[in-house]
């Protein structure tokens, strides 16, 4: 039987609650924004697909937000972390261009606790293990989600939707426009990956080591041994990598590796899997696949030839794949490159962010990271074209393929889930459509919470 299509009978659809906001996924920008909109008051709803929060930053095992967090909310929760015994202090890493200043890695199970916490405490309902199906439009507005659980499939109705998917899944399905990548006919995306643990690393050991290697020319080490449980990040090993590659024949997919601690755990990003569409459940599982494959030969790598690894073996792998870009949605302004170089100033900046120039090439080359100077959101890159009554914050915001190099990371990509968790909060209390909503009193909310909308502002 070739089936190309099947008719699923119509059915009535059980209204499980109504809300003033739906936040749609609980990563790293989904609990931001349900916390920002709820302590004003408003009736919140998180739906996550998985059990915990946090996304690539807890489950991804990624833990660092690529750049400082200099503001707001975000800074709150990474305080709150510190004095938990979750993160370290900043530190800045040395690059081939210069210095980062990079906000601690967390610890990742802490982080699922804390940002459960404040979201309850806050008052947001949260659903988890819910998958969202589609947005519920009417007269071109959302006014709800179709949820699907282990109870059916039910509706939750909304004054206002913010899309933190990470794929801009919700604008998407309400017919509002994107790019993927690039854009074109050969869009180009940024590949796939997937974060691992290794145990028993001898920290000190590799810590000596690398002061005095060359290959690893991108660095923070701490001058303290107690430094190392959350200070100690290392990029490079590329021609440590070409060798073993070339005496070995076991073929790893990065030209570079980087290692970083995290409450004295060592976490490594080192898979790579170019072109993937992550919409086929067949290429996503493959690349899922291949990522497991490439972290056996990893770990072979760092146990035979990295000082201090002599002992170690694989702690964890992460349960999700980490997915750098898709969907760009098309707002009503889309940042660009030379914005995000800090060349441009908005009146209506919703965030100053300061994280790093952070590519990894389309095409399989070397990853690009390094020191820029900080650049401003406008708040209309949270817009998007052709729907009503929806934000979109998080890495899908409308920013094109070299403005998301910084964008996607996770200091800009909480500072737009606070955005939108303020402006939709605004909207629901003046009763106006979120593309109306006063622009000024948002940034004076955002303000309150100490978040700087200016670059000129930022201190790092």
């Amino acid at each position: 039987m070739n089936r190309t299509r099947i008719q699923e009978p119509a059915r009535d659809i059980p209204v499980l609650m109504e809300t003033d906001i739906v936040v749609v996924g609980g990563g790293t920008t989904g609990p931001v924004a349900a916390i920002a909109a709820a302590r004003r008051g408003k009736k919140v709803v998180l739906i996550e697909r998985f059990g915990s929060l946090g996304g690539i930053l807890t489950l991804g095992l990624n833990t660092k937000p690529s750049g400082a967090l200099i503001g707001g909310i975000p800074l709150e929760i990474w305080n709150l972390a510190r004095s938990a015994g979750g993160a370290g202090d900043d530190y800045m890493a040395t690059t081939k261009t210069g210095g980062v200043r990079i906000a601690s890695p967390t610890d990742p199970e802490i982080m699922k606790m804390l940002l459960t916490r404040l979201c309850v405490e806050a008052g947001v309902q949260i659903l988890f293990e819910t998958f969202v199906s589609a947005p519920y439009v009417e007269d071109g507005a959302v006014t709800g989600v179709i949820i699907e659980s282990k109870s059916g499939r039910q509706f939750v109705g909304t004054k206002v939707l913010i899309d933190c998917s990470a794929d801009a899944d919700m604008a998407a399905k309400a017919n509002a426009p994107f790019v993927m990548g690039s854009g074109g006919t050969e869009a180009k995306m940024q590949p796939v990956s997937m974060y691992f643990i290794m145990k028993n690393v001898d920290l000190k050991k590799l810590a000596d080591w690398a002061k005095t290697c060359d290959d690893v020319p991108a660095r923070a080490i701490p001058a303290t041994e107690d430094g190392l449980a959350f200070g100690l990040w290392l990029t490079g090993f590329n021609g440590m990598l070409r060798s073993f590659q070339e005496e070995t024949g076991v073929k790893l997919q990065r030209d570079n590796i980087t290692l970083k601690t995290a409450d004295g755990q060592m976490y490594v990003n080192a898979t790579r899997v170019l072109g993937v569409d992550v919409f086929s459940p067949r290429e996503f599982t493959a690349a899922i696949l291949e990522c497991y494959r490439q972290i056996e030969g990893v770990c072979r790598f760092l146990k035979e030839r990295v000082p201090g690894f002599e002992e170690a073996r694989l702690g964890q792998v992460s349960p999700i794949l980490g997915v750098r870009e898709t969907r760009h949605i098309l707002g009503e302004y889309t940042l660009t490159g030379p914005d995000s170089r800090g060349e441009t100033r908005f009146d209506d900046s919703i965030a100053a962010d300061a994280s790093a120039l952070d590519i990894h090439d389309p095409k399989g080359g070397d990853v690009d990271f390094q020191s820029m100077p900080p650049y401003e959101i406008p708040y209309r890159c949270l817009l998007p074209q052709g729907i009503e009554q929806v934000l979109v914050a998080g890495r899908c915001i409308s920013a094109d393929h070299e403005a998301h190099a910084r964008s996607r990371n996770m200091p800009a990509c909480m500072a737009t889930g606070q955005a939108a968790g303020v402006a939709a909060a605004i909207a629901v209390e003046e009763g106006v459509p979120v593309r109306r909503v006063p622009v000024a009193k948002v940034q004076a909310a955002l303000r309150e919470l100490g978040m700087p909308l200016r670059a000129s502002e930022v201190r790092v």
